[in-house]
């Protein structure tokens, strides 16, 4: 099982971009799926996109191709490109990896949109 790290996290302006990274130690990340997930105070976490063992990613509807998700099993590391942010995706945003049915999950990175 791997242990998750987020950053990246920050303030921008809308229409800013920032790329959040969730750093995976331990062993096994390539065979992890890996998913994105975002919460505000008072709303239920929603998932952002998803990408599995083989590099392909998925997406909510919400995402509407302003982000994408990608991995570097090399660095044990997967991505979440932001772009376009909008006041709306402010938010925690957080990775969670899965394999035979475990998870792990990071403790989140902070995106402030705000002009």
């Amino acid at each position: 099982q791997v242990q998750l790290v987020e950053s990246g996290g920050g303030l921008v302006q809308p229409g800013g971009s920032l790329r959040l990274s969730c750093a995976a130690s331990g062993s096994g990340f390539n065979l992890h799926s890996v998913a994105w997930y975002r919460q505000t105070p008072g709303k239920e976490r929603e998932v952002v996109g998803a990408i599995t063992v083989n590099n392909e990613a998925h997406y909510s509807d919400f995402v509407k191709g302003r982000f994408t998700i990608s991995r570097d099993n090399a660095k044990n590391t997967a991505y979440l490109q932001l772009n376009s942010l909008k006041f709306e995706d402010t938010a925690v945003y957080s990775c969670n990896a899965c394999a035979s049915g475990r998870c792990s999950w990071g403790p989140g990175t902070q995106v402030t949109v705000s002009s």
